[in-house]
């Protein structure tokens, strides 16, 4: 199927250049002639093309769990969100804790993928934080080591793993939270959970294990990346170990940057973990963005079944997706309003992760059409998962192709 991109915004080595682009079903070139002989079946106005992006934090729950979600339907879902490469959580059944259980997964990638699935292995058997995982078996083909989901609550445990993970030339990713201080909550400990007589989970059970991670991390030499932040002492903890030099780096999602327990619904599609915080913490994570501080944007993609998000905010599961949306809600509220320019993003969702994490550029490129605004129908997801705060909102950035490895992976031109 042709299509010509007509006075196309290119991303090319930071900066946009405005071009006529003709794809051929394959590839894509700069338009020159006449229109005519070339005989496009498609002419769009108002797009821009961009390299393929790159999340590091996405849930595709297979093996174990594919009634939530599979390879084939995230990485489907991922390719229409723009995606070309995704690194994939390894809370699993079984976790990819050795090499069997590693090959299990990966053998599945190689089957039902239609973009490029990087798996992590476990820091611990299991996830359980008792025993460690066999990370030598399984580093040449994993990304890193995390037990995202869970917290590592052993100091002893986190500073073996990243000893050994330095050893092997792999970096460290946490999910950072002190079960300590949970007390069975479940939305962030704030005005919302006060008024509405819910239990609250606070900030420090995040910045906490941060802040001793990061001096772990200093002290042995790894590598450390720290998942999904979302408080603003987590932001200041970061913005002054990047400051004394330390090599760490760290991501956070859409929904912490655009929401906060203001949101707050009786809906289980507003429930995540971490939580959405206040309006000075989602403050903060927008300065840590704008500042260089916040390294890059992730999803933390998690779906879940129907059935388990249909019970509330104390009942539901914890995970929403947003693979689909994550372009579209940034672009409509940060680069429309001026907060920042489209190349920023861009780094943020493509060079920066792709840099941080080893993942070299596969190529990939994709289009959004940016002149047309359109409501965010769940419905109409790829992804199993249907729960997003983003429902019904307002957003300019329809995906239109995502090309990798030279095949048109997702296409809505018609």
């Amino acid at each position: 199927m042709k299509a010509l991109f007509r006075g196309a915004q290119v991303y090319e080595n930071g900066t946009m250049h405005k071009r006529d682009m003709f794809f051929d079903g394959t590839s894509l070139s700069v338009f020159e002639g006449d229109v005519s002989v070339f005989a496009p079946s498609f002419v769009f106005d108002n797009t821009v093309i961009l390299p393929g992006f790159c999340d590091v934090h996405v849930h595709l729950r297979e093996p174990g769990f594919s009634y939530k979600e599979t390879i084939a339907t995230g990485t489907r879902a991922s390719a229409r969100g723009g995606y070309t490469a995704v690194c994939s959580m390894p809370n699993l059944d079984p976790t990819p804790d050795s090499r069997e259980h590693l090959d299990a997964q990966l053998d599945i990638i190689r089957r039902d993928a239609c973009i490029a699935v990087y798996p992590y292995g476990t820091i611990t058997k299991r996830e359980l934080g008792v025993e460690m995982s066999d990370m030598e078996d399984m580093a040449s083909d994993v990304i890193a080591f995390s037990d995202d989901g869970k917290g590592v609550q052993s100091e002893e445990m986190m500073r073996n793993a990243m000893t050994r993970a330095k050893a092997l030339g792999k970096m460290i990713v946490a999910h950072c939270e002190d079960n300590s201080l949970l007390h069975a909550g479940y939305i962030h400990d704030g005005e919302y959970a006060k008024a509405h007589g819910h239990r609250g989970i606070c900030s420090e059970s995040e910045w906490g294990p941060i802040e001793r991670d990061i001096k772990l991390a200093e002290s042995v030499g790894c590598p450390y990346h720290v998942c999904h932040i979302s408080t603003k002492e987590s932001v200041d903890i970061i913005r002054a170990a990047k400051a004394r030099g330390a090599n760490v780096t760290c991501e956070t999602g859409p929904h912490y940057i655009l929401l906060d327990d203001y949101c707050l619904e009786e809906d289980g599609r507003f429930k995540m973990n971490p939580p959405l915080r206040s309006p000075s913490d989602r403050e903060a994570i927008l300065e840590g963005i704008l500042d260089g501080t916040i390294d890059m944007i992730a999803t933390d993609h998690a779906p879940h079944s129907a059935e388990e998000k249909s019970k509330g905010l104390s009942s539901s599961a914890m995970g929403v997706v947003g693979i689909e949306t994550a372009f579209a809600t940034l672009y409509t509220a940060l680069v429309r309003t001026g907060k920042m320019t489209l190349p920023e993003l861009v780094k943020l969702m493509s060079e920066n992760p792709r840099e941080r994490f080893g993942i070299s550029s596969d190529k990939g490129f994709t289009v959004f059409d940016i002149g047309e605004e359109y409501t965010i129908n769940p419905d109409e997801f790829l992804s199993k998962g249907r729960a997003t705060p983003f429902k019904d909102a307002r957003v300019f950035g329809k995906c239109l192709l995502t090309v990798y490895d030279g095949k048109a992976v997702y296409e809505n031109l018609g």
